[in-house]
């Protein structure tokens, strides 16, 4: 299988030690509560303009407006897994065990050899899988974004000096069976 003319650049070994340099640093900056925010922050103009920008490529010589529509449906899977990515390890920073900051990245790592894994030896499978996580994103996007908006909320608050208790963080209350309203005569 050959890379498509459009693409054949992101084999040049340039691209390849600077992809190489971004893992590396990327690898070890992930494993840092705060700075892999900061990481996912500067990434964010660098990991959606480069998902449109290959999708675009890798759709060939078919037709400026399909190239634009991979562009527009690259840019937006890389989107959504950017944010996914960056929101959760917003609230996964805000633990106070260490070990689910070390587990999230590593499993990202694991997750994408696997899915670079899938893609060449079993495409179908692949695509099965990356709709499943389309439809993932889709459902855990909005409930992110409510979470994250409750932590700045709560630091915006607690450092101008406001007295509004913490963001309730227990989830097993949510979990208790209410009582039902009992009937009286009067």
């Amino acid at each position: 299988m050959s890379t498509p003319p459009d693409l054949q650049v992101v084999g040049d070994p340039l691209v390849i030690a600077a992809a190489g340099f971004m893992y590396v640093v990327g690898f070890f900056a992930d494993k840092v509560p705060g700075v892999d925010t900061g990481w996912d922050t500067l990434h964010t103009l660098v990991r959606i303009p480069a998902g449109a920008l290959l999708a675009a490529c890798a759709i060939g010589e078919v037709g400026a407006g399909a190239e634009i529509a991979a562009a527009l449906g690259g840019g937006t899977i890389a989107a959504g897994s950017h944010f996914t990515k960056a929101g959760t390890r917003v609230l996964i920073n805000t633990s106070p065990e260490p070990f689910s900051n070390w587990t999230a990245p590593i499993t990202e790592d694991i997750a994408v050899f696997a899915g670079l894994w899938a893609a060449l030896q079993h495409p179908v499978l692949f695509l099965i899988l990356l709709v499943i996580f389309i439809l993932l994103i889709i459902w855990l996007l909005p409930k992110l974004f409510r979470a994250i908006k409750k932590v700045f909320r709560f630091f915006i608050n607690f450092f101008s000096g406001k007295k509004e208790p913490a963001p309730d963080t227990n989830f097993e209350s949510a979990l208790d069976p209410v009582e039902p309203p009992t009937l009286t005569k009067e």
